[in-house]
């Protein structure tokens, strides 16, 4: 039974999707204006666990997330380059996409681009003048937040405060309400536009990801993720919207938000020059540490990001690894290759319950790997952990993935060779068996002759 904290109701609730075990997943994706930072990255592989762990207890999620290719910030970014704003935004959405290929986040099925849903978006404004939510003012088309009653239902609060992402509340003298949003820009020249009967121009940043799930997932849906600074006002936007439309609730059965990063203290912001890029941070680091790091911190946990942090966790993450090579080790006995330690079932059955009973809990992977190090830390003490911890801890990587399996396994050849090398050994040629070793030393693989038989791991 996973139980998931909802912002929507300020508390955890029994995951039951709408439609048996299938569960529709949406997660705001990047405005692609610049290179992906930190903050960025604790979202998506977070979310990118959580789907994965999804996956693992048998529900069958299709993730989506929006591209951000039109905006204010991707043509001002464009203008300083001199270059056109739909070039820009593509070639930053690859560098996300390779940066994602980087951190290990492949659970996204989908990938929805803004430009490509204007027409579900002109459709959407065209429903809300009909309805009387949005009205005509010299720059564009806006919602009036006044006449939606619900509005501020899930930040529980209708104003905007100092810490607010505002950037695209629009501002304009003429608005009826200050919060009042805007869903259809009119063109400017110089600008990307798009000649509709609502008028040229381009959409708003609110009302491009009610389009784009609408079109996927219909009006309701399961699962709305995205960072904690995103609750207001940009997710309350899109309950307005989608909820007016349909006159149907709640858009999304369950809110889900990731704990936002920042520097000594402040948001991450250009201006601060406290802005730590992906591509940087991976220059100095494993990718896989950069991951483990922010496992080790609960989704829905802020964070104040010290490089140290990366340093210090360098070390747990090798402990991890030495175990799986523990692990790893096989044994030739006679001519077929054994698991030189039996599995402790008890200390595994343990292991599993205290597991999932932490990631059936909000999804608490912070809990989830210190039950793992407790783990352990027994199994050393025992000199247990076989054949069945191995390939649990492997099924646990399809989530995780921090640890290196790959690398552990035992390639033909080597097998081969040592079969030869034991062969010598019993006929007492001991030069030849010793050249063998150290052929399968080059090979990057050590040695350890026991009573039953060489053990053999990789170094």
């Amino acid at each position: 039974m996973i139980k998931i904290y909802n912002t929507l109701t300020r508390k955890k609730e029994v995951l039951k999707p709408r439609k048996g075990k299938n569960i529709n997943f949406f997660a705001c994706g990047v405005t692609v204006y610049d290179y992906i930072h930190i903050g960025h990255a604790k979202n998506y592989i977070q979310l990118d666990a959580i789907v994965k762990y999804l996956r693992f207890r048998g529900y069958h999620v299709f993730y989506l997330q929006n591209v951000t290719d039109i905006d204010d910030k991707i043509i001002q970014r464009a203008k300083e380059k001199k270059i056109d704003p739909l070039k820009l935004a593509r070639e930053f959405e690859n560098f996300y996409h390779e940066d994602e290929k980087k951190l290990g986040i492949d659970s996204v099925d989908a990938y929805a681009r803004a430009t490509d849903y204007v027409k579900q978006i002109v459709d959407q404004v065209k429903r809300l003048i009909k309805k009387g939510y949005v009205y005509k003012l010299s720059d564009g088309y806006y919602f009036n937040i006044k006449k939606f009653k619900d509005y501020g239902k899930l930040a529980k609060r209708k104003i905007l405060l100092e810490a607010d992402a505002v950037s695209r509340i629009d501002l304009n003298l003429e608005k009826i309400n200050p919060g009042d949003f805007c869903v259809w820009k009119f063109s400017k020249a110089g600008e990307p536009v798009w000649k509709t009967e609502i008028g040229d121009g381009r959409p708003g940043w609110h009302i491009e990801d009610t389009a784009i799930t609408e079109s996927y997932f219909g009006p309701q849906y399961d699962i709305h993720a995205g960072g904690m600074d995103l609750i207001f006002p940009h997710h309350e936007a899109e309950i307005a919207i989608m909820e007016s439309i349909s006159e149907k609730k709640p858009l999304a059965k369950y809110w889900l938000h990731v704990g936002h990063v920042t520097i000594n203290g402040q948001k991450m912001s250009k201006s601060l020059k406290n802005f730590i890029l992906v591509r940087e941070i991976l220059k100095k680091y494993d990718p896989k540490v950069i991951r483990f790091f922010f496992l080790t911190i609960h989704y829905r946990s802020p964070l104040d990001f010290q490089e140290e942090f990366l340093k210090n966790i360098q070390g747990a993450l090798e402990r991890l690894n030495e175990f799986v090579k523990y692990l790893s080790a096989r044994t030739l006995k006679g001519d077929i290759f054994i698991w030189p330690r039996k599995d402790n079932l008890k200390l595994l059955n343990q292991l599993k319950k205290n597991f999932f009973k932490a990631m059936d809990d909000d999804f608490n992977t912070v809990k989830a790997i210190a039950t793992l190090f407790e783990f352990i830390k027994k199994s050393y003490q025992t000199k247990t952990g076989g054949k069945k911890t191995y390939y649990f801890l492997k099924e646990i990587n399809k989530i995780f993935g921090i640890l290196d399996f790959k690398d552990f396994e035992i390639p033909e050849k080597i097998k081969k060779i040592l079969k030869e090398r034991e062969r010598f050994r019993k006929a007492k040629d001991f030069k030849k068996a010793d050249r063998l070793r150290e052929e399968i030393q080059k090979m990057g693989f050590e040695i350890k002759d026991t009573t039953i038989g060489p053990e053999i791991t990789k170094k």
